[in-house]
This record gives structure tokens, C-alpha cells and sequence, in this order.
């Protein structure tokens, strides 16, 4: 097999800088201003700050309402506590779902795998008008408990679908060992279908927490007590009807989509590895 030349290689990694550089570009500029002093938005294609300071970062971390109370902490146990929730029911329901849907025949198994699938088709802004009237009824308007139940509710879908396509490529044979060894079925469920399906949970995890942790619109809907914001929603507020601070903005997007980078680098062995890890080992 003939290697690649080494004017081949570079020329090959010199588009690969170049691409990194035109993706890294706008992040750049997110980081400028936040780190720049001024809230102006500078138009400029250096993406890099004349001066550096830190005075945005420490107003939305330490910032307080006219109580005194220490709204970013509220907020970031809001949003932890929602997203946390969400992705625990959801991963709980769509589990057992699934997971029946892929090995069970029963009536209507089909028409209900159609019907989660159109429910993807409507936007969250169309559902809006109902929820907010059941969550009215249900006294869970400006609760984070109603919050989590239609996030959950929301996301269950897409995650049904997505374990129920992973169920299905596990060879079935691993649980009839098992059921030969004498397991029971939920044994089997719980020791050999849940370890095979670490990657597939861990991208519905993810996709769960994500989806909880970014939403704004049902959010800034649901919610009208700032301490219980969730941190999307925080963020909104340096928008104003005439002015947007744009290095508050940036500083709070720059600090809101940390955790999540830290999640997704967490669960990445996970992600790109060990489909069927133990699958075959005594």
C-alpha cells in the first residue's frame, strides 16, 4: 500500500487549520466580548481582545435581585435540578418502552411507534397553548415539577426511537444464554440488555440533558419567579428593548454552555466505544 506524500499530507492538514480556524472563529469573537470592557458589539475582524477584564464574568456570577438574593446560583440549581430531573424520567420511561416495543409483538405496537414519530412534527411553540392550560389545571404554572414533566414528555419520543433502534441490533441469542443460565426476564434486562446498551444511553442522556438545559420559549412561558429562572431564560435578560449588553450576554453564554461540554466529554468513551463490551466475555 503506497503512503501519501509528504506535499499530499501537508496540503491536507493545511485545510484541516483552515477549517478549524473558520469554526473557531465565531467563538473567538464570543470570547472577545466577553472578556472585553466595553458592552458595545465591536465590528472588528480581530477576534482577539485589546484588553482583557473579567468585570462581565463577575457581574453575572455575583449578580443579586433588590432582595439581595443570589440569582445565579438559584438559577444554575434551577437549571441543574430541570435538566437533571428531565433526563432521569426520560431515560427511565423511554428504557422500558423501548425496550418493548423492539422485543414484544402486541396490538398496536406499529400505530403507536407512528404516532410518537408524528408527534416530532409539531414545534414546541404549537404545543404551548394546551400546556400551559393543563399545567394551569394541575397547579404547576411557575414550578419546576411542571417544567420537568413536559420536558420529559417532550423529549420521550425522540428517545424512544432512538433505543429502540439500538435494541434492535442486539443479537438476541445473549439473552437466550441467559434465560438458559436461569435469569429471570428482568435480570436479563437489567444484566445483559442495560451494560450493551451503554452507548445508545448515553446519547440519550445527553440529548435529554441538552435539550432541557438550552430550551428558552416554554421556559420564559411557564416561569415567572427569577429565582427559579432557568439560566436560558437568565440570559434573555440582558436583551432589552433598546440596549443588549453584549459582554454580560456573552459572558452568561460562555458559563451556560460549560456544563454541557463538560458532559459531553465525560460521556464520549462511552459515545464512540464499547458497543458490545462484555457481550462475549466469561
Amino acid at each position: 500500500m503506497n503512503r501519501p506524500s509528504k506535499l499530499k499530507m501537508a496540503a491536507i492538514h493545511a485545510g484541516l487549520m483552515v477549517m478549524c480556524m473558520v469554526t473557531l472563529y465565531p467563538v473567538l469573537w464570543v470570547v472577545k466580548m466577553a472578556l472585553s470592557p466595553t458592552d458595545s458589539l465591536t465590528l472588528t475582524a480581530n477576534p482577539f481582545p485589546e484588553t482583557i477584564t473579567w468585570e462581565h464574568f463577575h457581574e453575572v456570577l455575583l449578580g443579586t435581585d433588590a432582595a439581595g438574593r443570589w440569582l445565579f446560583g438559584r438559577q444554575l440549581l434551577a437549571s441543574i435540578a430541570v435538566s437533571g430531573a428531565t433526563t432521569l424520567v426520560g431515560l427511565a420511561l423511554a428504557v422500558s418502552a423501548a425496550y418493548a416495543l423492539s422485543r414484544f409483538r402486541f396490538p398496536g405496537k406499529d400505530g403507536g411507534m407512528q404516532m410518537l414519530l408524528i408527534t416530532q412534527m409539531f414545534p414546541a411553540t404549537l404545543m404551548l397553548v394546551p400546556i400551559y392550560s393543563i399545567l394551569e389545571k394541575l397547579h404547576l404554572l411557575d414550578s419546576l415539577t411542571g417544567l420537568v414533566l413536559v420536558y420529559a414528555t417532550t423529549a420521550l419520543p425522540f428517545c424512544i426511537w432512538n433505543l429502540k433502534g439500538y435494541f434492535d441490533t442486539l443479537p438476541r441469542e445473549l439473552e437466550e444464554a441467559a434465560v438458559m443460565d436461569g435469569a429471570s426476564p428482568a435480570q436479563v434486562f437489567i444484566r445483559v440488555v442495560l451494560p450493551l446498551a451503554r452507548p445508545a444511553l448515553a446519547v440519550t442522556a445527553l440529548f435529554s440533558f441538552m435539550t432541557a438545559w438550552n430550551e428558552f420559549i416554554l421556559a420564559a412561558t411557564l416561569l415567572n419567579d427569577p429565582t427559579r429562572f432557568t439560566l436560558p431564560v437568565a440570559l434573555q435578560r440582558y436583551v432589552g428593548e433598546y440596549k443588549v449588553e453584549w459582554g454580560k450576554f456573552a459572558a452568561g453564554a460562555l458559563v451556560i454552555s460549560a456544563p454541557v461540554m463538560a458532559l459531553f466529554f465525560a460521556l464520549q468513551k462511552h459515545l464512540v466505544g464499547g458497543l458490545t463490551a462484555g457481550g462475549v466475555k466469561g
